[in-house]
């Protein structure tokens, strides 16, 4: 099993997403990129803790690869906007790939070049890349949320 870790908008929709791909074994949302320890969901949505929401999902490289997971992620949201995405704005709504080992790396930035020199955008893509640092698992009421819920979906692209 291998680890990736993505932030791209509203953490509901980009599980429920996630969760439909053949090899994901399994989806945990929480928050990464920030300064602080074990952040609620409440301070990340005050901007000050730095975190982006994301969803860490664990893969089968032998059932799906990091490259499909990298097309999942470019199609599920506008990777032009920063610091939001559809009605959701702020700075843990960023667009983010946050890679686990150099290979990650190296693929990400070779997908985001790839599609920003594809002529699929006007603007330029803000996403950014940058080393998995410590995952906060969000609260339990946000997991699998849309699931609980009963919606398939939560517009975010």
């Amino acid at each position: 099993m291998e680890k990736a870790t993505f932030g791209a908008g509203c953490f509901w929709g980009v599980e429920e997403a996630f969760r439909k791909v053949k090899g994901v074994k399994s989806t945990t949302v929480g928050y990464m990129g920030g300064t602080s320890e074990n952040p609620t969901y409440e301070e990340v949505c005050t901007g000050k803790t730095g975190h982006a929401e994301v969803i860490q999902l664990e893969f089968d490289p032998s059932e799906v690869s990091y490259d499909k997971l990298l097309e999942v992620f470019w199609d599920i949201h506008d990777p032009t906007q920063l610091n939001r995405q559809g009605p959701d704005v702020g700075i843990q709504y960023r667009s983010e790939i946050f890679y686990h080992t150099k290979e990650q790396k190296k693929k990400a930035i070779k997908s985001r070049d790839q599609l920003q020199y594809s002529g699929k955008y006007n603007r330029n893509i803000v996403t950014q890349i940058t080393s998995a640092s410590e995952f906060y698992r969000a609260e339990e009421y946000h997991q699998r949320y849309l699931e609980k819920h009963g919606s398939s979906s939560c517009g975010i692209k």
